[in-house]
């Protein structure tokens, strides 16, 4: 299975890759074209296909290639935007109603499961969340506070799973933890036995609204009755890109000694939290230690925060050897709470889910469950708390799309010296860099054969420059997320095309 990277996941390398029954579009219309081949375009198809409805799966690369496959698998009914924090924003019903939807979805998945028999290592599990100075306990205390008006019991605790100093701890009950991938896997077969079709290596390059809603793919055009985008941020731009702040979160899997594995599900309330679990794969046990997250493309250094992680990790276990490493990328939301329903500016035939922060496990399933209502019983008694109309519109909005919806910019002809510029890049082998040349800048990348790479830097979303991530060996824009390979091939949208490569002459 790939990823959008260069590191393997924990959940990768025991994954084959997936092969799907259909490899051409359908001739006919489709009723619900599902756009993002990650956990929430999985569920929310299977369970459109399994109500009734025709349905088409398409995905740009292979299911599980984004945040699914890098994902740490926890699955929670409490989240980073905490109760108190919902409350106040929207309303104690808003936190009661968040409450409810994240406890159907926990009962979705474990559902599907069952249903299905996906052997997936799906464990309930106790979760610990603990304070370690007095602004911490602060902290802990209205969380558990308003997760308590919500309905969610927090009780305080005197111990912990895990050998850390702390000052207060508090633990809830019946959270969960499993293998992503082979939980995808498991989807996407229900999906296709069910009659849906999945197609992978086939992005949506545009759509135009008429009678029905007329897709272009790479694979050629499909018409549909609906349609929705569970691909993090819909491709092109829209609202949502200045909605949605992207951030990268780093995780290892290590193994220790046999008595430090932790029972449960444990997080610090650190800025940015660290959080640990363990996870048994192959007969082999991992302890998952997360964290570091910053926003995508503002650090020059990403790679250090594995290394700040394993640091972190070592002064508390014995950590015998260090397995996987790997990021991924999740989109945090203005306001705190998911976009999930209608997409502003389009008709309601139009949907989205976008916004879910690091709770991207749950989300994925109040999504499916919220879709699914909507959809096949025309209305969701949560529409309203993940309504996208909430958006409040951005002054210039209309003019910054028609200026910057089709980003195109010459760069020197797309032909360079390498003579000259090799003078302005002292790149060590396997780095990238972005520079100045004669007024334009260059993205440069020397593999490790000492051949250099160039493409021109300007995002094809909405013209900013991409930087380096030394992390995943990956050009990120640092504005809205989108992410390419060395070779400036498109991994991650909201952008919908590569980056151009410049030619080197001799």
């Amino acid at each position: 299975m790939n990823r959008d990277g260069e590191n393997e996941s924990l959940w990768q390398f025991t994954m084959p890759e997936y092969v799907p029954k259909h490899a051409h579009l359908p001739t006919t219309p489709i009723d619900v074209v599902v756009v993002g081949g990650g956990i929430t375009g999985l569920a929310t198809a299977l369970a459109l296909q399994k109500g009734g409805k025709k349905c088409a799966l398409l995905e740009s690369h292979n299911i599980g290639f984004g945040t699914t496959g890098g994902t740490t698998a926890h699955l929670n009914t409490f989240f980073d935007t905490t109760y108190a924090q919902v409350a106040d924003r929207f309303g104690a019903e808003s936190a009661k109603l968040l409450l409810q939807a994240a406890e159907q979805a926990l009962a979705l998945i474990k559902g599907n499961i069952d249903t299905y028999q996906i052997d997936c290592e799906f464990e309930y599990k106790d979760a610990y969340l603990f304070a370690q100075n007095d602004d911490e306990i602060r902290q802990l205390e209205d969380l558990t506070d308003g997760a308590e008006r919500a309905g969610l019991q927090m009780p305080y605790t005197g111990q912990l799973p895990v050998t850390l100093s702390f000052e207060r701890a508090a633990v809830v009950s019946n959270q969960a933890q499993f293998h992503p991938a082979k939980y995808i896997y498991g989807l996407a077969k229900a999906f296709e036995e069910a009659g849906g079709v999945l197609l992978q290596h086939c992005m949506v390059q545009s759509f135009e609204e008429k009678e029905l809603i007329e897709l272009q793919t790479a694979l050629g055009s499909l018409k549909t009755k609906q349609l929705i985008w569970a691909t993090h941020i819909p491709s092109g731009i829209n609202v949502f890109s200045f909605r949605c702040a992207p951030y990268r979160s780093y995780a290892i899997a290590v193994q220790v000694a046999p008595q430090q594995y932790p029972k449960a599900l444990v997080y610090d309330l650190q800025d940015p939290y660290h959080y640990y679990r363990t996870q048994i794969v192959n007969g082999e046990p991992y302890l998952i230690f997360g964290g570091e997250d910053h926003k995508t493309g503002h650090d020059e250094h990403a790679a250090d925060h594995f290394t700040n992680l394993e640091a972190y990790l070592r002064q508390y276990f014995d950590v015998q050897q260090v397995c996987f490493r790997w990021s991924s990328q999740y989109f945090e939301p203005t306001d705190g709470l998911a976009y999930i329903g209608h997409m502003p500016g389009h008709s309601e035939n139009v949907f989205v889910a976008t916004g879910f922060g690091g709770n991207g496990m749950t989300y994925s399933h109040i999504a499916a469950n919220l879709f699914s209502d909507v959809i096949l019983k025309g209305r969701s008694q949560y529409s309203e708390v993940f309504n996208p109309a909430r958006l409040k519109p951005v002054t210039g909005f209309s003019n910054f799309i028609k200026e910057n919806a089709d980003v195109v910019k010459e760069f020197i002809g797309k032909r360079m010296s390498v003579q000259k510029i090799g003078s302005l890049a002292a790149i060590a082998k396997g780095e990238g860099r972005v520079v100045s040349y004669e007024g334009e800048t260059v993205a440069l990348y020397r593999n490790m054969n000492d051949e250099l790479h160039a493409i021109d830097p300007v995002c094809k979303h909405a013209g900013c420059i991409v930087q380096w991530n030394n992390a995943e060996k990956t050009w990120d824009c640092p504005c809205h997320g989108a992410r390419y390979s060395i070779e400036g091939t498109l991994l991650t949208g909201p952008a919908t095309k590569d980056l151009e490569v410049v030619k080197l002459k001799e």
